[in-house]
């Protein structure tokens, strides 16, 4: 059969079901997980899109047929495999398309530790082996096995981030879109004193309210309706999977994920003196600021959750942030979790008795613009301009090109998969942010003078 490569993407794989991703290509992925990492047994989770049954069924037996055993999680979000990869120790799958529109399936893996599996990491050659087709049955057929309890297990081991006794009954809207979450956040804040308003927790792939992606503002607009309608003190929206979280204050304005990054890291500096924290090049320099205030270490990461899990091994960071709503913890297996993030500040916002809106003003620290894209015919041409005018000022030369100043700096990065420049900018001043981002798109467009 032919198949759209598309799929293969540079974390994961990932395509519409069935017309680029069906069940024969699933169990071609099954076997070729086990073949390339020579694994012997896995935990493997799914979540609630239509074609999840199937699709994992597809993997269990393709990785039994190798000889592989698969211990089922059943429904759960991906923080969860990741949990259950690190705590025991084994290869770890998740069946997801995350934020994508309910036609996508995908699957994200890991090794045992919860260690991260990329293109760079055994993903290409899994792809040549799916693309070949030549397996051979193992000589003993792997086992199934379902395991119980894995969410109590989760929640637990969430609780550990936190003084439970210093939670506060706080109101809290939280819209799980339809997603992981409104089966994840109910056992996390069973023993905890809050008053959950849920939106949308019914598990639902055709996701009838809205797209489970809230990273756009559009998808959240129900969620800030309803912090103002409640009088809560927050807002939590996570995405399909319910591995990342965007916040909402008690005004119901969205919280940028840098600010986030920057409150969690002071406390985890706070539990750690010393640390090193990491974000990657377009976070906030709020945060790498606030490290350095606090006596900790900042480090500067690619994106992308593969170099930041590498970052963190080999400078023993405790934690890491993006500016897509990841946050990663040490003591999480350095892999990211949002619910983690989530009582973390929701102990901070206890403990300071202010209101989400005071207590992060401490962290917005510059005027930001969303990443902006543009589309152009020569992205090299564009970053050698770029290069040419501002070069003395060039401080990174990964993700694209940073550049920095005394009161603004700037990045430019190509996506990978399209004629895209991405542009992240933020400064001392609103006035200077919109002179200078005019500027620099200007230049990226095509337009100065």
């Amino acid at each position: 059969m032919d198949i759209d490569q598309s799929i293969f993407k540079a974390y994961d794989f990932r395509g519409i079901y069935p017309d680029q991703f069906n069940e024969e290509i699933m169990e071609r992925v099954g076997r070729a997980f086990v073949l390339h990492f020579q694994i012997k047994e896995l935990v493997l989770g799914w979540d609630m899109r239509i074609s999840s049954p199937q699709m994992s069924q597809a993997f269990i037996n393709g990785a039994t047929k190798q000889g592989a055993k698969v211990i089922t999680l059943g429904l759960v979000s991906t923080d969860t495999v990741y949990f259950a990869s690190g705590k025991y120790q084994m290869a770890g799958v998740m069946i997801t398309a995350s934020h994508n529109p309910k036609d996508y399936i995908g699957i994200k893996f890991c090794l045992s530790g919860a260690t991260p599996v990329g293109k760079e990491s055994g993903l290409t050659e899994m792809k040549e082996l799916v693309l070949k087709n030549e397996f051979s049955d193992s000589e003993v057929l792997g086992q199934v096995e379902e395991k119980d309890g894995i969410l109590e297990e989760f929640a637990e081991h969430v609780h550990t981030f936190i003084d439970k006794e210093k939670i506060k009954p706080l109101k809290i809207v939280v819209d799980a879109g339809n997603g992981m979450a409104g089966k994840i956040v109910p056992v996390v804040f069973k023993d905890l004193p809050c008053e959950i308003i849920p939106l949308y927790f019914e598990l639902d792939g055709n996701f009838p309210n809205h797209p489970p992606s809230p990273i756009e503002l559009e998808n959240n607009l129900d969620l800030i309706a309803k912090v103002k309608e409640t009088g809560s003190d927050l807002g939590l929206a996570f995405d399909g999977d319910a591995d990342r979280v965007f916040f909402v204050d008690e005004k119901g304005e969205m919280i940028d994920s840098s600010w986030i990054t920057a409150m969690v890291a002071k406390k985890m500096i706070e539990k750690n003196p010393g640390a090193t924290i990491i974000r990657n090049v377009v976070v906030s320099k709020s945060v790498p600021e606030v490290v350095e205030q606090m006596g900790g270490v900042p480090f500067t990461s690619k994106v992308g959750h593969s170099y930041i899990k590498q970052d963190m091994k080999e400078t023993g960071a405790v934690f890491a942030g993006e500016h897509s709503g990841h946050y990663y913890f040490k003591d999480n297996f350095r892999a990211d979790s949002g619910i983690i993030a989530t009582v973390i500040v929701l102990q901070m916002l206890s403990e300071e008795g202010e209101s989400f809106s005071e207590l992060i003003k401490e962290f917005q620290t510059y005027f930001r613009i969303d990443e902006t894209n543009s589309e152009v015919s020569d992205k090299d041409a564009i970053i050698a301009k770029l290069k040419d005018k501002f070069g003395e000022n060039l401080t990174q030369e990964f993700d694209g090109v940073t550049f920095e100043f005394e009161a603004w700096w700037f990045n430019v990065r190509p996506s990978n998969t399209e004629p895209l420049l991405r542009l992240n900018l933020e400064a001392k001043t609103e006035n200077l942010m919109k002179e200078k981002a005019d500027e620099i798109l200007g230049i990226i467009r095509g337009r100065a003078v």
